[in-house]
């Protein structure tokens, strides 16, 4: 398992849990020196970063990029795959798909979280769920001819009304035509919804495809109350090899809460 941290430079989200901001160089700078295999992203837009500067520090702090957030087209643009707005849900696609294309070039996959959207009040569930469907099948695919897979989460209950849970998340991608899309095992989520986290990790072990490290209050994890250990259990159980991601808060500061994530992911992890 390899290790990772956000960087988020989406002014219209600071309030949010990711753990470095603003500056490009110097978060990527901070995270190597931490030990850090890799750091996340979520810009503005695909065209927000140049791409060459990323690469070039990419190379040069031998830290990779594991993969791409999409959730400023909802907080910037209001875009959803689930908006009653066929033409929303248009450039919804349309702004996945250049994230995609900006991930790939790092070999990067794409995150779907909030941009899933929600079942708009007056629509029936088996509409909205065709909608989504409709869209998630077209950038999986759009995914799989870039050579990567597409990250899809399921967000507790008080973000999204879509899936919540693993179980009803797979019951749904059971019904698509496509194979390339994997689930996000997010630990602060799966804390409210899931039953066992362990249990479900055993259970759909083959599904996941990212892993964010967020304790139980979203602060890094060792400041909640998440036991890690039957969760690092199950994790190495499946032989998971992916990115364990701190999507966390920065508290009490952005250095402090990567010095504890990158710490908690040596104890259980190395």
């Amino acid at each position: 398992m390899k290790s990772a941290i956000t960087i988020a430079l989406v002014p219209q989200i600071k309030s949010g849990p990711w753990v470095f901001w603003e500056n490009l160089e110097d978060s990527v700078v901070k995270a190597a020196a931490l030990g850090f295999d890799a750091v996340e992203l979520f810009t503005v837009s695909a065209t927000a970063v140049d791409t060459s500067l990323l690469q070039q520090l990419s190379e040069t702090y031998r830290i990779r990029i594991c993969a791409v957030g999409t959730g400023a087209g909802k907080v910037i643009q209001g875009l959803t795959l689930t908006d009653p707005d066929a033409g929303v849900r248009a450039r919804a696609i349309e702004f996945i798909s250049e994230m995609i294309d900006f991930g790939a070039a790092f070999n990067a996959p794409a995150i779907i979280g909030s941009m899933q959207g929600n079942i708009p009040q007056g629509t029936e569930r088996t509409i909205a769920l065709q909608w989504l469907s409709e869209g998630i099948s077209l950038l999986a695919d759009k995914a799989k001819k870039k050579g990567v897979a597409l990250i899809y989460e399921p967000l507790n209950r008080y973000e999204t009304n879509i899936s919540n849970c693993f179980a009803d998340a797979i019951a749904w991608l059971k019904m698509l035509d496509t194979n390339n899309i994997k689930l996000l095992a997010d630990l602060f989520h799966m804390n409210i919804e899931e039953a066992s986290i362990p249990e479900t990790i055993y259970q759909y072990g083959s599904y996941i495809g990212h892993v964010h490290f967020a304790d139980s209050n979203r602060r890094a994890m060792g400041m909640g109350h998440t036991n890690m250990n039957d969760i690092a259990k199950a994790l190495r159980y499946i032989s998971y090899n992916g990115y364990i991601s701190a999507e966390v808060f920065p508290w009490p500061n952005s250095d402090a809460a990567a010095r504890q994530t990158i710490n908690a992911f040596n104890t259980w992890f190395k």
